[in-house]
């Protein structure tokens, strides 16, 4: 059976609802991804961060879950961090997106079976939701991360375009306008959702 893992990656955030701490929102947002990851199924989870994050990272990681401290948030950074660990298969996940759905994480390793990368964009723009990779990440995986990275210029940078698998799209909560997307209905994101809740 191929070794997969999800990393959520502790990367900043740069907005937060009124009256809400900055800190207690980025932890919130990530937890809840960490959360959904330690539930899945034929995938483990792990969270990648800055040393500067290593503290935040530990306090939202379940036990036994690793934790990969690497020099910058740029997918090969944190490729080159699971194939150390001995992993076949590798998603970065964007640790801004609390509500998104198990299923599509899965999309997104989907493409693996017959291609050496694939993304799932954000939506809306800029930046992606997820960016996946066979393990080790191929020569030619441009220097990106998960808010720079476009599905645009991960094509270009292929021997062919087709070597890039893409999965559906999900949104970040970067401003007013993603928050006001949230759908109370639907399970999990329970530390957001409390937060978001509070007096």
């Amino acid at each position: 059976m191929v070794r997969r893992v999800i990393i959520a990656v502790l990367g900043p955030v740069t907005w937060h609802p009124p009256g809400v701490d900055p800190g207690t929102w980025r932890a919130a947002l990530v937890e809840d991804v960490v959360d959904l990851l330690a539930t899945l199924n034929e995938v483990e989870p792990a969270i990648a961060a800055t040393a500067a994050d290593r503290a935040l990272a530990e306090s939202v990681a379940w036990p036994s879950m690793p934790v990969y401290e690497v020099p910058d948030l740029s997918a090969s950074a944190i490729f080159a961090a699971a194939a150390k660990d001995g992993f076949e298969q590798a998603a970065a996940v964007a640790g801004d997106a609390p509500d998104v759905p198990g299923l599509l994480l899965g999309k997104l390793l989907r493409p693996l079976t017959t291609r050496p990368l694939a993304v799932a964009p954000a939506d809306p723009g800029p930046g992606l939701l997820g960016l996946a990779a066979r393990l080790p990440a191929p020569d030619w995986l441009p220097d990106v991360d998960l808010d720079s990275g476009a599905v645009v210029v991960l094509r270009s940078a292929a021997p062919r375009s087709a070597d890039v698998g893409a999965s559906p799209a999900w949104r970040r909560l970067r401003g007013p306008a993603d928050l006001a997307t949230l759908d109370p209905a639907v399970e999990g994101w329970d530390t957001t959702r409390a937060l978001l809740s509070a007096p």
